[in-house]
């Protein structure tokens, strides 16, 4: 009876377990997934670092000290003067053409300040002025005064405390490298000999003069 309840065993197990090469059969469901936004699709790109003698940005760049300065832009007509300056302007330049030293004077006290005539104290202005002037009389300043008031100008500081138009251009202007006609100006004013002391020195210290947007006269000086 051993081996017959074996043979039962076997045979139950048997009818339990697939049959050889038979496949268990599986179903399998297809769930569809609907993307929120379509993935982009990203080429392949090369990757570049940057080279050692890339440029600097504009913000980095350093300045090249051996740039050209820029020039201050030279003016000529009054028309570009506000009202008061050119009113200074005129005043001055015909009592100096007629010279005339009385209307000198009356421009002189009528500004709203001592305007500044020399570097030290100078007394009565119509006796410095002609003091200063090579025929004891002031005509030669005021001749000086006309040729000045003639020649180009520059509007200087502007938007600061100390904005003003000067004549002549010059006394705020390079003097190395002056073109021919600035030359030909230029000796209008000054001699070849006062010139090249100005260059030796490195600046104008000929006579300049000054007025300040609101038509006051703040210099009319000579010297450094």
């Amino acid at each position: 009876m051993g081996w017959k309840l074996l043979a039962a065993v076997a045979i139950a197990i048997a009818g339990l377990l697939p049959l050889a090469g038979q496949a268990k059969t599986v179903e399998v469901k297809t769930i569809p997934v609907t993307p929120s936004q379509e993935t982009p699709i990203i080429p392949d790109t090369e990757i570049q670092l940057p080279s050692e003698n890339a440029a600097a940005p504009a913000s980095e760049a350093a300045t090249d000290p051996e740039a050209p300065e820029e020039l201050p832009q030279v003016l000529y007509s009054t028309d570009y003067l506000p009202k008061p300056v050119a009113r200074m302007h005129s005043q001055l330049k015909e009592a100096a053409a007629n010279g005339d030293l009385d209307r000198i004077r009356m421009i002189l006290e009528s500004n709203e300040m001592p305007p500044t005539l020399s570097f030290g104290d100078i007394g009565d202005p119509i006796d410095f002025l002609k003091q200063s002037s090579g025929d004891g009389e002031g005509f030669e300043i005021l001749a000086i005064l006309a040729d000045i008031l003639d020649a180009g100008f520059l509007h200087v500081d502007v938007g600061t405390a100390q904005e003003m138009y000067v004549w002549p251009y010059f006394a705020r202007y390079p003097l190395e490298g002056l073109r021919p006609d600035q030359k030909v100006e230029l000796f209008r004013i000054v001699t070849a000999g006062d010139f090249a002391e100005m260059q030796e020195f490195g600046a104008w210290t000929f006579y300049r003069l000054g007025i300040g947007p609101d038509g006051t006269l703040h210099f009319f000086v000579a010297g450094d």
